[in-house]
């Protein structure tokens, strides 16, 4: 068991799954909400590494990281080949998932109740908190869960980008690859169980969280009408 590199993995899906949240969410909230010319070609872009093979995205990263992109070329930062381009490759790969299930979440929120809430006079980010987001979580947090697993799975697009350097750049789905190429079994075995262990943990959570509770609805009714009361 590579331990330098499951704690690599930690590290770099904690900071991705950071990124997938403020990314993700916020243009869940606005394609839910608003269309405009184009957003079929946005919605397209967004969900594309969900079906490009590893190794186009690997390959897309590292034109828009290597020698010749304007990172390097106009702000000289240089991110190959180091944890950093592990996160970018997870938020790349793990974004869509956020991204599509948030999306449904808010899309399939009642607008009457947010009209409703309009009504009794909150502003448009008390509606966004205490009724919309709300109404949302299960999806939402579904979301980060999907995408937060699918960053930690990463192999393909992060092997392109960091290469596979042990204690630097080295996730534990690489070095569940390394082990194998270099049959150390015992230790590729034990790496394979966490992975599977982990990811279904977290396939379990949201299974749980798709059962929605009958009651929500109620819920809201008595939330607005306690809103009313007390204003």
């Amino acid at each position: 068991m590579s331990w330098s590199a499951f704690w690599l993995s930690l590290q770099v899906t904690t900071i991705a799954t950071l990124c997938i949240v403020l990314i993700g969410l916020p243009l869940a909230l606005v394609l839910a909400r608003r269309t405009f010319p184009g957003q079929i070609v946005v919605e397209t872009m967004l969900m594309l590494p969900l079906v490009l093979p590893p190794s186009v995205v690997g390959y897309y990263l590292l034109l828009a990281l290597g020698s010749g992109s304007p990172l390097v070329e106009w702000f000289q930062i240089r991110l190959l080949f180091s944890w950093p381009a592990a996160v970018i490759a997870a938020v790349v790969v793990g974004l869509p998932l956020m991204f599509q299930s948030s999306r449904a979440a808010l899309s399939n929120v009642d607008p009457q109740l947010e009209q409703a809430a309009r009504t009794l006079g909150l502003s448009e980010w008390r509606i966004l908190w205490r009724i919309t987001l709300p109404l949302a979580r299960r999806g939402i947090i579904a979301g980060v869960i999907l995408g937060s697993a699918r960053a930690l799975g990463e192999f393909g697009a992060t092997l392109m980008v960091t290469g596979n350097i042990p204690g630097r750049t080295q996730t534990l789905p690489v070095a569940i690859y390394d082990a194998v190429q270099a049959q150390r079994y015992a230790d590729a075995h034990l790496m394979v169980l966490v992975m599977t262990g982990i990811a279904f943990a977290g396939l379990w959570l949201v299974r749980r969280l798709e059962q929605r509770p009958k009651s929500q609805t109620m819920i809201v009714h008595e939330d607005l009408y306690g809103i009313h009361v007390e204003r």
